[in-house]
């Protein structure tokens, strides 16, 4: 029995548009015969089976495949914030590894440290407790257990289609289908409410989702914490700021930790150092990953309140990364570089300039329904302009012209296409990359 193709986050990746790309863009014989033993060695899972091509550099903005093709990567598994292969990170790791390669669980060390303290010094005064792990599915999994250590309760909200990592616990947390499906039983506790939608939502008045957390948590009961992704990464829903401070204030009321999961959004993504900083409020817990470890080292980072050092007896990240001297040399090479670059003030810039741009192609292609974004994190949202159903085909077709002509990004949601380049990016190669999606909606429109 076949089974039932999942489209939620990224492309559908046995699509017959996936195949109808790969027959005439991979021709190349030694990159065929390498998809064939990905194929054969690695086991298949949704959105990574079969790959796309086989990389051989990345570089800044860009990705490289065996032919010396190209593409300009708008998706990065966000965490290229300060672009891959970034020199100055390199350099800090390759330091870092002639002086402290590891360090064993027990000890510390001062690069562990130093960094901490410098994390903790850009948040909020409160906020100056960390843990590390080697990902952000562990950060996490350490938010969700010290929230019921805090509280004493093991009940969590989340919002469906939210994704905040792939393990057991995570996935419970989690709202995505694509995630849960045949895993039988999940953590148990969680409870779903619908995410703040710009469109297509379950109340046209934002703030209904607000209150609809509230009846939640007071109709339930022994509720914990709330885990949310300050701004949605994958389709890119950005609430408002009254609807965060809102929301702020009924988990104070109610004695709920508020858990922001900025893991793909932080680090200047937003055009701020974190996305929180955009609504005026603060977490009570705050995790991080993905680019922290500039796209080089796996690590990750969750950052708590002072008062909830009081775990002194369970052991809630036990990693055998846990303080990373190498992931930690990263993640301040992150920090430096990104405040000795000037990269938010260049985000906010390069944010006014797509935003025009995108407007302008939304203003031509009645197929555009919507445009949303901050920063360098935009989503390009298509519906059929008579029906107002959602244009998944088109999205998909999109994305594949873009392919050929050199532009990778991912599509969310069936018809988002999400954009999100490296922070470091240049103006001509964001030019580019807006010349390549004419050339796509002009080519979807001629058909």
């Amino acid at each position: 029995m076949k089974q039932e193709i999942l489209k939620t986050e990224g492309d559908v990746n046995l699509s017959e548009q996936r195949v109808q790309w790969q027959e005439s863009n991979i021709l190349n014989h030694e990159t065929q015969r390498l998809l064939k033993e990905d194929s054969r060695l690695f086991l298949h899972q949704a959105m990574s089976t079969p790959c796309l091509d086989v990389l051989q550099t990345c570089n800044g903005a860009s990705i490289e495949n065996i032919e010396g093709k190209e593409y300009l990567d708008f998706h990065g598994n966000n965490v290229h914030q300060i672009g891959f292969a970034n020199p100055f990170v390199i350099d800090q790791i390759k330091k870092q590894l002639d002086e402290l390669s590891f360090c064993t669980r027990r000890f510390t060390n001062k690069t562990a440290i130093t960094f901490a303290d410098k994390l903790t010094s850009l948040l909020p005064v409160e906020l100056n407790r960390v843990l590390f792990a080697p990902g952000g599915t562990s950060v996490i999994s350490i938010a969700l257990k010290l929230a019921r250590v805090v509280t004493g309760k093991h009940k969590v909200v989340s919002y469906w289609d939210s994704f905040h990592g792939a393990s057991l616990d995570a996935i419970s947390a989690g709202g995505e289908a694509v995630f849960r499906q045949h895993m039988g039983p999940m953590m148990p506790g969680t409870i779903r409410i619908p995410p703040p939608m710009q469109t297509g939502g379950f109340f046209e008045n934002e703030m209904k989702y607000a209150d609809y957390l509230e009846y939640v948590i007071e109709k339930e009961g022994e509720i914990g914490a709330f885990i949310a992704e300050t701004v949605r990464n994958t389709d890119v829903q950005i609430p408002s700021k009254e609807y965060w401070q809102r929301i702020r204030e009924i988990c104070t009321k109610h004695h709920v930790l508020l858990i922001l999961d900025e893991i793909p959004i932080a680090l200047g993504r937003t055009g701020k150092m974190f996305a929180f900083e955009n609504f005026d409020i603060e977490p009570d817990i705050l995790c991080l990953g993905k680019g922290l470890g500039g796209g080089i080292i796996p690590f990750a980072a969750m950052v708590c309140r002072e008062q909830f050092n009081i775990a002194q007896d369970i052991s809630l990240g036990h990693f055998t990364h846990e303080k990373s001297p190498v992931g930690c040399a990263a993640a301040q090479a992150v920090i430096d570089f990104i405040e000795n670059e000037r990269i938010l003030k260049k985000v906010k810039d390069d944010e006014d300039w797509l935003k025009n741009e995108l407007t302008a192609l939304k203003e031509k292609y009645p197929i555009i329904f919507d445009i949303r974004g901050m920063g360098l994190l935009w989503g390009v949202e298509l519906r059929n302009p008579i029906t107002k159903e959602l244009a998944a085909s088109e999205a998909e077709k999109i994305m594949y012209h873009c392919l050929q002509y050199g532009l990778s990004f991912k599509v969310s949601q069936g018809n988002v296409l999400q954009l999100s380049p490296a922070l470091t990016i240049k103006r001509k190669e964001l030019e580019k990359a807006i010349e390549i999606l004419k050339r796509a909606f002009s080519s979807l429109t001629n058909n």
